[in-house]
């Protein structure tokens, strides 16, 4: 068996979102070396030789229909990638990006995905710990009217006040709530998602300024180093690190696996984990 039969994408019709760059664009390459017929969706030109690719604010719920209408009647894997950073004042539309536009957008596309197809979304290691909030989570993953949604989200503002966390622990919850659910187990789709640690992308400075109180993008690199690197005398992920285990977890090679929220962070959640409960009272 070759690379290609075994990874399964060869004339294989496959969605990404957020191609343009960083780990999505890693992933995009290898798919597109893979063989797949790649469907690419960014805000974003996108500048790989894909199948076709479409410039899209995938936030917006008109958007998201109209997107829909052009991708493909049969669909094998859809990757889910696209993210902003959590700025102070655009909690509601971190959360449409984040989150619920994809839950959205996914919904919709399910009819066309083929049995046996995959959903791999990206989250992050600002989803761990998700089970705390896990509740809350599960009343927007109910909602499935647009406008409703969003009236949740603002009347909730505590809840989304750490915006970009909210919506990845809503994220991390759908994966695990979904995966035995009829619309997925009743025709064999996978649904998982990786988790990454800190990595170095387009969009770093973006996130270095919104942990900032003052959107000092020098400030924030600190703090986020502090958290993710500094502990374990650690280093940041590249774009590939993470875009090629996503390939490889929607692919045939990872035919049995659903409903997990894989952290690839190099052992650092692992380790909160262990602190946690190598500290807890006896």
């Amino acid at each position: 068996m070759n690379l290609k039969e075994l990874f399964g994408y060869e004339n294989k019709n496959v969605i990404i979102t957020g191609a343009s760059s960083g780990m999505a664009k890693s992933a995009c390459e290898l798919l597109i070396e893979l063989g797949a017929n790649v469907y690419a969706i960014d805000i974003n030109p996108i500048d790989l030789p894909v199948t076709k690719s479409f410039q899209a604010d995938l936030g917006r719920k008109e958007t998201i229909e109209r997107i829909i209408k052009e991708l493909p009647d049969k669909i094998d894997a859809i990757f889910l990638c696209h993210a902003i950073a959590g700025f102070k004042g655009k909690e509601l539309e971190v959360q449409l990006v984040n989150f619920y536009g994809q839950k959205y957008m996914l919904e919709l596309l399910l009819p066309k995905v083929k049995d046996q197809g995959s959903i791999t979304f990206i989250s992050s290691v600002g989803g761990f710990g998700y089970e705390a909030n896990y509740q809350n989570c599960l009343e927007i993953i109910n909602i499935n009217d647009w406008d409703e949604a969003v009236n949740w989200y603002q009347n909730h503002p505590k809840l989304i006040e750490n915006s970009y966390v909210f919506a990845k622990q809503c994220m991390n919850t759908y994966v695990t709530s979904k995966c035995m659910s009829k619309e997925f187990i009743t025709r064999k789709i996978r649904i998982n998602a990786i988790c990454p640690g800190y990595t170095i992308t387009g969009l770093t400075d973006d996130f270095n300024k919104s942990t900032s109180a003052t959107n000092d993008a020098k400030e924030g690199q600190a703090i986020i180093e502090n958290m993710f690197i500094n502990g374990w005398n650690g280093y940041p992920a590249s774009p590939k690190d993470m875009g090629y285990p996503l390939v490889t977890i929607g692919s045939n090679i990872f035919s049995y696996t659903s409903g997990e929220c894989i952290y690839i962070d190099y052992g650092l959640t692992s380790n909160w984990k262990h602190q946690s409960l190598t500290n807890s009272p006896k």
